[in-house]
């Protein structure tokens, strides 16, 4: 895997992982909270041997540097920064495949907003665009009620879901072997998340605009009918196996498929060999 690579796209330092030969179809990852593309440290071999992998970390995550004083971590301000640095590597001379999961989600449907013919293929892992899949942990974690009522005392609170515990928790719901998790993953989050502990806060709260959007999401699949692959973990109580089931609204029965496994939030840790399988197959190079 090249480590380290780094360009200036939209005015910031992305940091992002490749894996594969330069000449092949480009794959495209893109990672959730509270991960960064390490989340996607064992699945990019699976994928290398047929594609060209990038997997960039979105502003305010991983090693990816915002240097403008003034850059706005708004859900609109990363997709415009993802959008520039896909343009930036000229990743998109022909449609090509991505994976959302998470926050990866909305970042990719504002772009398919603006660019309806970009993805070929959209592999959506736990990444939500319709409010059946919205579950009662937005509630329960206090987050809809930053959004209703955007105060200090609502944001203050939220520092909680910044703590090693609550960046553990992510990882360990639902997952059917808690245990085998490496401890890396959540303490490198847990670093990160809290050296930009100010962008995590405000992506929280800008949030609640993904979910005024899916109506606009919706609209955008149903008239790009990308290929979807929805890979959900049923345990997820971010966003809940609806949320997957409800993508079939939208494509056609033919170029659709979902995949309900015994996980979590983040799938990857507990099904990567599952998943990776589940794509090649769908798209057809094994």
């Amino acid at each position: 895997m090249e480590l380290g690579r780094v360009i200036v796209a939209d005015g910031t330092e992305v940091f992002y992982r490749a894996m594969g030969a330069e000449d092949a179809p480009v794959f495209l990852l893109l990672h959730g909270y509270p991960a960064s593309s390490f989340q996607f440290r064992n699945l990019m071999p699976i994928l290398a041997a047929h594609y060209r992998v990038i997997a960039p970390d979105h502003p305010g995550f991983g090693f990816t540097r915002t240097t403008a004083e003034n850059y706005e971590f708004t859900f609109d301000n990363l997709s415009e920064t993802i959008e520039s640095f896909i343009d930036t590597l000229k990743l998109s001379a022909t449609p090509f495949p991505v994976y959302i999961f998470d926050y990866g989600a909305p970042i990719a449907l504002r772009i398919l907003l603006r660019r309806p013919t970009m993805f070929s293929t959209i592999v959506t892992q736990n990444g939500n665009a319709y409010k059946e899949g919205l579950g009662d942990a937005w509630s329960a974690f206090g987050i809809r009620g930053y959004w209703n009522s955007p105060t200090e005392e609502n944001r203050e609170a939220l520092r909680n879901l910044l703590t090693l515990d609550s960046t553990k928790f992510q990882y360990e719901i639902g997952h059917p072997s808690a245990a085998d998790i490496p401890p890396e993953t959540y303490h490198l989050d847990y670093f990160i998340s809290n050296e930009n502990a100010e962008a995590m806060l405000d992506l929280f709260y800008d949030y609640r605009k993904n979910v005024d959007l899916y109506p606009a999401f919706s609209a955008a699949l149903k008239k790009a009918n990308p290929f979807v692959l929805a890979v959900w973990g049923t345990n997820d109580p971010f966003f809940l196996p609806a949320g997957a089931v409800a993508y079939a609204q939208d494509i056609a029965p033919e170029r659709i498929k979902v995949v309900l496994l015994d996980a979590g939030h983040l799938v990857l840790e507990s099904h990567c060999d599952e998943v990776g399988s589940e794509i090649l197959r769908f798209m057809g190079v094994v």
